[in-house]
């Protein structure tokens, strides 16, 4: 059984699955309810229920005081539909309604997806989440004050686990640490959710995506997050990297390239080695986004990579009639040697 939600005051409207919580029905939908630790202990998700009835699931009584209730208050991130319902709550806009925190997390989990590529999962302390939107970054804390930033990769909705994906650059100070000293259960410091790559909502044209290496990183997450949200408009993926081996996760991007029909994948081989017996794209990335796209007057364009590719993306695009407020995109800059 599943139940509709309206939210006021913006009218916004979504759909609840069998007992699935108020929150989780909003973010796996693209609407963005204030949230923290999502387990009914630190109130950041309370709002009004104005009309319909719901189960309040369990949690603590500071979070939701029985006076509280009594008037209307639920916790969203707890309470699962019981009728169609018309809540009360804030949404939020952009990434000046979130909150930016510091905190600790634990490495639970080490995968080494290529040769100098490290996918890092991090996870929260117990009563924590970290509320974000796709594509944005976070500060990695060191002991001397220095920071290191990083894309998150997974989508809010599934936010149990924080994913980074780390480039080993040679010397690195943080980069060299994550590949050759650095273990699970490890804890880390970080600042976040930082930056303003995301997904702009209120417009319908095509998008055309440009991921340089592990600018692949911030761009999973989004077109993770619209895949759940069911976004309807064609989307192209562009991943531009150097032989095979580095495209770390080309098996994800062709499923998602089978399961959703509005969605093309074309990765992009600048330096393909023979072994590679590579049949596909070759050159550099925006230059073969230039070949495919003459006119991008109608669409807009969200790029993350190396600089250089960013800077060649820029001209190219401004070529191709794309006006330069739809060109959205993150600029992966090292930290010298001491990354």
């Amino acid at each position: 059984m599943s139940f509709k939600i309206r939210v006021e005051p913006s009218g916004h409207e979504f759909t609840a699955q069998d007992e699935e919580t108020i929150l989780d029905a909003a973010l796996r939908q693209g609407i963005t309810l204030p949230y923290s630790c999502r387990n009914g202990s630190c109130g950041s998700c309370k709002g009004a229920v104005r009309a319909g009835n719901v189960e309040y699931g369990v949690y603590e009584d500071k979070a939701l005081s029985a006076e509280e209730r009594r008037t209307g208050q639920a916790l969203f991130c707890q309470a699962v539909p019981r009728s169609d319902l018309v809540i009360v709550a804030r949404e939020i806009a952009g990434a000046q309604d979130i909150a930016i925190r510091t905190l600790p997390a634990r490495v639970v989990k080490m995968e080494r997806v290529a040769p100098d590529v490290m996918v890092l999962s991090l996870k929260l302390p117990q009563n924590e989440r970290l509320q974000y939107l796709a594509g944005q970054y976070i500060d990695i804390l060191l002991k001397d004050g220095q920071r290191r930033s990083f894309s998150l990769a997974g989508a809010p909705h599934a936010d149990e686990h924080l994913q980074l994906h780390i480039r080993h650059v040679p010397g690195g100070l943080f980069t060299g640490h994550v590949f050759t000293g650095m273990q699970e259960k490890e804890l880390l410091r970080f600042r976040g959710p930082l930056g303003v790559f995301f997904l702009r909502a209120d417009a319908d044209r095509p998008i055309v995506f440009v991921a340089g290496g592990t600018g692949f990183a911030p761009v999973k997450g989004i077109l993770e997050h619209a895949f759940a949200k069911g976004e309807a408009r064609p989307l192209h993926l562009y991943w531009g990297v150097r032989a095979r081996r580095d495209l770390y996760m080309h098996e994800l991007a062709q499923s998602w390239a089978a399961a959703h029909g509005n969605f093309r994948y074309t990765p992009v081989l600048s330096d393909p080695l023979p072994e590679d017996r590579w049949g596909g794209r070759t050159g550099f990335v925006h230059e073969v986004v230039a070949a495919d796209y003459p006119d991008l007057s109608g669409h807009e364009v969200y790029a993350s990579g190396p600089p250089p590719m960013i800077e060649a993306l820029k001209r190219v695009a401004n070529e191709r009639g794309l006006p330069a407020d739809r060109l959205y995109f993150d600029s992966f800059e090292f930290a010298h040697a001491t990354k």
